[in-house]
């Protein structure tokens, strides 16, 4: 099919006009269009060795970004298809019976994690884990950028749960980040010992245990269930039902709205 050139008399075409009129150029400005978007909406395309379905955003793996941006509001799911994933013997959060199973993989230095748990956290808890439809399943995913501390933090957590079950995990998983700065510095030694304190637990056994490092191959085990399970980023999420100590999971990447796990949660309710 031919295609008319229409030129304005005595004025040379502009560069836009030459480009936007040839198919090469067309496909260049709509690139450059669809980049400009990506970065204004502050998304990332992730590639995980399959064509990707969605875009995430509030995701940790290579620089930090601005952790108090608001959250995007846009489909953030990115479904590649169920992945199967083990509970391990990581501390549970809600109903041991509840239908469906959420499993997240976090570093508690990670500034997109402590926004998910800011703005997400606490509504995902009251909708779904306190009334018995979902149980959470937190295992460790620290940043090499963020340790020491991410490391020491994980295992102070668990620490905590030595003493005093499952609760007691949950107790210091909220107080450390809701004390945290973030960005691996978020916290020091002392800090942690005072929320032990502040938490009741036995300050002695606490120190020695967290001094010893009591709990660093249980992490160095999440870490490497998370690379098997392509959690490359932090926070990273799996939302299946619930079968037993393994899942078949939907994963979710980044600190998205409470609407992107309502959507997979509710329809694995239905089913």
């Amino acid at each position: 099919m031919k295609t008319e050139k229409v030129e304005i008399a005595s004025s040379p075409p502009s560069l836009f006009s030459r480009l936007f009129s040839s198919t090469p150029g067309t496909i260049l400005l709509g690139s450059i269009f669809i980049s400009f978007s990506i970065l204004l909406v502050g998304g990332v395309i992730k590639i995980d060795g399959v064509t990707p379905r969605g875009l995430t955003a509030g995701v940790e793996q290579v620089a930090p970004a601005q952790p108090n941006q608001k959250m995007p509001q846009q489909a953030p799911a990115e479904d590649t298809g169920p992945v199967k994933v083990s509970l391990d013997d990581d501390p549970i959060l809600g109903d041991k019976n509840a239908p469906i199973t959420l499993v997240e993989f976090s570093d508690y230095e990670c500034p997109f994690c402590k926004r998910h748990f800011d703005q997400t956290y606490s509504d995902l808890k009251k909708d779904y884990i306190d009334t018995g439809k979902v149980k959470l399943v937190f295992r460790d995913l620290p940043l090499s950028f963020h340790d020491p501390m991410a490391t020491t933090e994980a295992i102070a957590a668990n620490c905590a749960r030595e003493q005093g079950g499952d609760s007691a995990y949950f107790k210091f998983h909220d107080e450390m980040f809701k004390r945290t700065t973030s960005n691996g510095n978020g916290l020091n030694k002392e800090k942690i010992y005072q929320i032990a304190t502040d938490n009741g637990l036995n300050e002695t056994n606490f120190k020695a245990c967290l001094d010893s490092d009591k709990y660093k191959d249980e992490v160095a085990k999440d870490l490497a269930d998370a690379a098997t399970y392509g959690a490359s980023g932090t926070p990273t999420f799996f939302i299946g039902k619930s079968t037993g100590q393994e899942i078949e999971g939907i994963k979710v990447i980044g600190a998205q709205p409470l609407s992107a796990f309502k959507t997979i949660i509710d329809e694995k309710l239905s089913k």
